[in-house]
């Protein structure tokens, strides 16, 4: 592979400026988010930003650089805000707003891309990760991820 894809980069920007409409086009029609419990289809996982940024609109993304992995690239994560929205995720009851800090472990997330799309999300499964930990630290006693 060699050198980070043009889309990985888009996809990050739209993360860091919170832009679900920007990470929406980065991400395939039929992109898989596999998490430890659950794998979400792009609605789902578009779904689960949006109520995030919602939550949490302070939001921040930090990281080092992006490795390539051969097969993948991986990206090692610094995440966090404040709890100061209602965060809705459709499926779960809605969370009001609890003012907890949350603050991610860091841990990586891997990408797959085919063409100039990413077709695979899989974070590193981590005690605390993304995005179970979220919910985790807003006090949602079984988190549904």
């Amino acid at each position: 592979m060699g050198t980070t894809p043009p889309v990985l980069l888009r996809y990050i920007e739209g993360l860091k400026t919170r832009d679900v409409d920007e990470i929406a086009g980065t991400v395939a029609d039929h992109l898989a988010f596999v998490s430890t419990n659950r794998t979400l289809s792009k609605a789902e996982f578009l779904s689960m930003l949006r109520a995030l940024y919602t939550a949490f609109p302070d939001w921040t993304y930090a990281y080092d650089q992006v490795e390539d992995r051969g097969d993948c690239h991986a990206v090692k994560w610094r995440q966090g805000g404040t709890h100061t929205g209602v965060f809705a995720w459709p499926g779960m009851a809605a969370v009001p707003p609890t003012g907890r800090s949350v603050r991610m472990p860091e841990h990586y997330f891997f990408y797959k891309v085919a063409g100039d799309q990413i077709v695979e999300i899989r974070p590193e499964p981590v005690l605390g990760g993304a995005p179970r930990g979220i919910l985790e630290q807003i006090g949602v006693e079984v988190p549904p991820l």
